[in-house]
């Protein structure tokens, strides 16, 4: 059961005519704008929901994220004639299972709904060879940040404290190391046990390698 969505008629009309041709496929609706994709989806309930990107009134994208909020199950791909970043991006954070351009060969689009239809997701090398440089990049980001998962977060100088205090230094050793007072040391570590509602030194050197601090 698929939803056609796209705000050009020649399209949607194109699409309909195609895929009526596969057997197992049936086009139970067509919308031309996300408004419309919402009430058609509940109405219908498609399994399939073929998206396009940019229309009025409500783009794809917004309309991906509300059916997703809406819990209504179906599978939505992206079909559109735009493979940017930003497009591709937000459709799958907002719960698209696949992105095909439409230019893309015939089979491209049955695969597409086969996959959809297993609960997998879809994607052409062009768009997954975005998605793997994304990931690649945010992995890069992630790695260089401390996962903070404190009610109240460590400022940058208490992870300086923390990470050496987790390797056994003293106040005093800290202090040299960071060029600081040993009672200002002192008073970041009180500080710092109290943030990570830990007792002592030792207990805070653990949850901080718990939560990726150090």
């Amino acid at each position: 059961r698929i939803l056609i969505v796209d705000d050009q008629v020649l399209i949607r009309e194109s699409l309909h005519a195609f895929l009526s041709m596969q057997p197992g496929y049936s086009i139970v609706g067509e919308a031309s704008n996300g408004q419309e994709a919402l009430q058609q989806t509940r109405a219908l309930k498609p399994d399939i929901v073929l998206m396009d990107v940019r229309m009025p009134v409500m783009d794809g994208v917004e309309a991906t994220r509300r059916l997703r909020e809406a819990g209504l199950g179906c599978k939505i791909i992206m079909l559109t004639t735009f493979d940017d970043d930003e497009y591709v991006f937000e459709a799958l954070r907002n719960g698209a299972v696949g992105y095909l351009l439409k230019d893309s060969p015939a089979e491209k689009l049955f695969e597409a709904v086969r996959t959809a239809v297993r609960g997998e997701s879809f994607l052409q090398p062009s768009i997954a060879s975005k998605v793997v440089a994304e990931f690649a990049r945010l992995a890069a980001h992630q790695a260089s940040q401390p996962v903070q998962v404190l009610a109240e977060p460590l400022s940058s100088r208490e992870l300086d404290i923390l990470r050496l205090l987790a390797t056994g230094a003293s106040n005093r050793e800290i202090a040299s190391r960071l060029y600081l007072a040993e009672g200002t040391v002192k008073n970041h570590v009180t500080n710092i046990l109290g943030k990570m509602n830990v007792e002592d030194r030792t207990q805070a050197a653990l949850k901080a390698r718990e939560c990726g601090l150090v």
